[in-house]
């Protein structure tokens, strides 16, 4: 008869979390995990037959901290601007997990994805906030969201000059020129504005300003 595992799975898969966040995904190994764990290789395997469904039982775990964030975002008062700000914290404090759900390519998870489900736990608070279409919200968050995607990229490469501060501001004005947009341009959301004339306004009106 086969050794009992001294470890759990939900053990050997936090051991396999902290591996990632210490190393990143290209880190992971079966020896790293039993490094880890202060153990050999053997139980690891036992328990999930390979590498692959070790990959893919932290990869779960990485989402469940990455919904853990989304939650906290759901329940602030302006939930569309809080999933915001919890993607650039989540960005911030768990850097080797967003580039394995959000910087590497898959099947299973990805940016793209996560915006289309964010939008959609999102969109009623926002038609209800700022008295607008679905499709203006589903516009509005879209365009938001690719912001705060790059900005959350740019902080996970060492790349971001900015602080929570000024990020703030850049979200809130990026927020503005958005809703005014779809407030003040008919067609804007669908696309089907003349985009030389209303350019051709905004600086005709700027010119007679002087």
């Amino acid at each position: 008869m086969a050794p009992k595992n001294k470890f759990t799975k939900d053990e050997m898969v936090a051991a396999a979390l902290r591996v990632v966040r210490a190393k990143g995904a290209d880190g992971l190994t079966a020896k790293t995990i039993a490094d880890e764990l202060g153990t050999s290789t053997q139980p690891i395997f036992t328990a999930f037959g390979s590498m692959g469904g070790i990959r893919q039982a932290v990869y779960a775990a990485a989402v469940r901290v990455y919904d853990d964030y989304t939650k906290i975002g759901l329940q602030e008062k302006i939930p569309f601007l809080g999933v915001g700000t919890q993607y650039i914290r989540f960005a911030r404090e768990e850097p080797e997990l967003y580039r394995l759900l959000f910087l590497t390519q898959t099947q299973e998870f990805s940016a793209m994805q996560a915006m289309r489900h964010l939008q959609a736990l999102v969109r009623p608070t926002l038609i209800a906030v700022y008295h607008i279409t679905a499709d203006d919200a589903d516009l509005y968050f879209r365009n938001l969201w690719l912001v705060v995607h790059s900005l959350s990229t740019l902080i996970v490469t060492g790349d971001c000059p900015y602080r929570d501060q000024e990020i703030g501001q850049i979200l809130t004005g990026f927020s503005l020129s958005t809703c005014k947009a779809i407030k003040e341009i008919p067609g804007f959301a669908a696309g089907t504005y003349d985009r030389d004339a209303v350019f051709r306004a905004l600086v005709s009106r700027d010119a007679a300003g002087f």
